[in-house]
């Protein structure tokens, strides 16, 4: 997009605003191993974790930036895909004044942080085939619209969207897109991370917590242009991310061989639950999936759910959301896991 200019879309306080120095962003270029610490009121015996945190993860960021073929200066961490999501309404969306759009059904919380911020959620619903409907979508942009929210592959219904649709948003919207990609990992398609350079006013959000197996440890993660990251670092917590997260993120992400055959060992599983999906009588639909997981629309949706519980087996009630009545979303587990659910599918159909 030519003429973009993100200072047209960041919030007038944010602008103005100095952001909060602390401790350990007010020294740099030394030998921290020979520096003694008096500055942030520690304790200052050693267990590990008695210091703060590196403000800035430099570490991790610098591990991303090299897998990604990114500058680290276009990263930034959060406290799970959660906060970074919520840094975005909250520098660039003004309350009670601002709008964005989504597209249901997707991940709840885009429409729970625009409530929490004060912010308008326009709803567009995707089509039948759970694809954005671009004509609705850019009919219901006004000067306040900042930002479009897109989850590919979409949760809940497992389906990438469309290049030419992504690209025509890009083109034609002058606020931000924003694409989640939580579950590319586990999808043929390329992340629209080989875009940024071509699309200032792109954001792409990715977690540790899906592919990497790294849920319990809450570490999200934003890549956008070195501008829109500098606007991000200047509203987020000094230590938003912890010590122990960046120890244990630095260890998995040296462990990428263990990482891609636990990804293909899920995708392998996923083709293996959708053969016998197909045999189940009283599954109607399944839709097309690369995520981790598929959601099959059944007679009876509620039904179902109970009778899987009623045999130990937790899976999610999709029915209450828009254009998924009676559907039912079933994560990949391990091939244990997987036989156990296919003989449940079996035994109650």
């Amino acid at each position: 997009m030519e003429n973009f200019d993100i200072n047209n879309l960041v919030r007038e306080n944010v602008k103005t605003m100095k952001p909060y120095s602390s401790a350990r962003d007010e020294f740099k270029d030394f030998d921290v191993a020979q520096m003694i610490f008096l500055d942030a009121n520690e304790n200052p015996y050693q267990n590990g974790v008695n210091r703060y945190p590196d403000p800035q993860q430099s570490s991790v960021k610098a591990v991303l930036a090299k897998q990604r073929n990114l500058k680290t200066n276009q990263v930034l961490l959060g406290n799970g895909s959660d906060e970074v999501l919520d840094l975005l309404f909250r520098a660039f969306c003004e309350p009670k004044v601002d709008n964005v759009i989504t597209l249901p059904p997707t991940y709840g919380m885009y429409g729970v942080l625009a409530n929490i911020n004060a912010v308008e959620n326009r709803e567009v619903l995707l089509s039948q085939d759970f694809q954005p409907q671009i004509e609705s979508i850019l009919e219901s942009v006004d000067a306040n619209t900042k930002m479009i929210f897109l989850c590919s592959p979409n949760n809940p219904t497992g389906n990438s969207f469309a290049d030419e649709s992504v690209v025509t948003l890009l083109q034609n919207f002058k606020g931000l897109v924003v694409i989640d990609e939580a579950y590319i990992d586990f999808s043929k398609k390329p992340s629209w991370l080989n875009e940024l350079d071509e699309y200032p006013n792109l954001i792409i959000t990715q977690t540790l917590s899906k592919a990497y197996g790294l849920a319990g440890i809450r570490l999200g993660i934003c890549y956008a242009s070195v501008a829109i990251i500098a606007v991000l670092n200047k509203i987020k917590p000094p230590y938003n991310v912890n010590e122990l997260t960046q120890q244990r993120a630095l260890e998995r992400l040296a462990d990428k061989e263990k990482i891609q055959l636990e990804i293909d060992s899920i995708v392998i599983q996923r083709d293996e639950l959708l053969k016998v999906l197909s045999e189940v009588k009283f599954i109607s639909k399944i839709y097309p999936t690369e995520a981790n997981f598929v959601l099959i629309k059944v007679d009876d949706a509620n039904k179902r759910y109970n009778e899987l519980i009623q045999k130990g087996i937790v899976i999610r009630n999709r029915t209450t959301q828009p254009l998924c009545e009676n559907t039912l979303r079933l994560t990949i587990g391990t091939a244990d896991e997987n036989k156990i659910l296919m003989e449940a599918l079996k035994a109650i159909g």
